[in-house]
């Protein structure tokens, strides 16, 4: 088993979790998305995350799709599953699952209830002292936990806890969150930083020092290309890359459509068998439809001039 370090890089997709129509796990897709998204040049995949819908899963549902996953998988790339709960029983339990099931990492965003810089570093200090050898990921995401995390103590967390390996920046806007943490001194090793929110300012995220993305979009095969020629220097091509797929990329982050939207769109590309959520969820309207198939028809056509 490869366990994730800090010098994790490129595309870690953030997996859906497909559901047949009736509301059943959809294993069989659980397998033909993890070949797409490898043969799309994924370096990793992280399961159970924000949009993979965990909250909606039972503890045996969530051991089955990561069993199912990292079966699939069979070690052709890292696979970091999502932990976080409100209490510790509950992160350790999952952790011990994972792990054993032959997981890379785990990932763990802070409660909502934290307010100060020494709630949210001593939290992370237990949540080490829990999770023992596992490297685990620090998922920095305002907008959905209300937690404000500032560079001060992002790197007094790092600095402090050497088996927090990855950062998960998704603070919006926070582009000078990446540059203050990037200053030499600043974090005394080595730290990864992952990108998410859809891969929306990713060619700006990777100029600041950025290593890559861990989020979803339902073509994983552009942040894939922007990552790679960004790294290779070649700034103007991954922005044109990039700009061919921002307008479904736009569209995509809306709040409260942005998963079914995805899913809508894998499912279009065979990718899973059906865009169903499981309840409570958002359905598309035919509108929503008809406006996705309209963007991903200019977007091909966009792909075309970029050939």
């Amino acid at each position: 088993m490869t366990l994730l370090t800090a010098d994790a890089k490129g595309v870690y997709v953030i997996a859906v979790t497909p559901f047949d129509p009736d509301g059943r796990i959809d294993m069989a897709s659980c397998d033909t998305m993890v070949d797409f998204y490898i043969d799309a040049g994924a370096t990793g995949l992280t399961v159970l995350g924000m949009m993979g819908e965990a909250p909606k899963l039972t503890v045996d549902e969530s051991r089955d799709v990561v069993a199912r996953i990292l079966a699939r998988v069979d070690g052709r790339v890292p696979v970091v599953v999502g932990v976080s709960a409100p209490g510790f029983a509950q992160i350790d339990a999952l952790t011990r699952m994972v792990m054993d099931l032959g997981a890379a990492g785990v990932m763990v965003a802070p409660p909502g209830g934290l307010r100060t810089d020494d709630q949210i570093t001593i939290y992370y200090h237990q949540v080490a002292e829990l999770l023992g050898d596992v490297p685990f990921v620090l998922q920095d995401f305002p907008l959905a936990t209300g937690v404000q995390i500032s560079p001060k103590v992002i790197a007094r967390i790092f600095n402090d806890v050497p088996t927090c390996v990855c950062l998960k920046h998704e603070d919006w806007p926070g582009l000078e969150k990446i540059s203050a943490l990037r200053v030499d001194g600043v974090i005394d090793r080595r730290i990864s930083i992952l990108c998410g929110n859809g891969g929306l300012f990713l060619p700006e995220e990777m100029a600041r020092g950025a290593d890559g993305a861990m989020t979803g979009f339902a073509y994983p095969e552009m942040m894939v290309a922007v990552v790679r020629e960004m790294a290779q220097g070649n700034m103007t091509r991954a922005q044109d890359i990039f700009d061919a797929y921002l307008p479904l990329a736009r569209f995509e982050q809306q709040p409260g459509l942005g998963l079914a939207i995805r899913k809508y769109t894998l499912a279009r590309r065979g990718i899973i068998s059906h865009d169903s959520l499981r309840k409570p969820g958002a359905a598309l309207s035919a509108a929503t439809r008809a406006e996705v198939d309209r963007l991903i028809a200019r977007q091909e056509q966009r792909l075309k001039e970029l050939t």
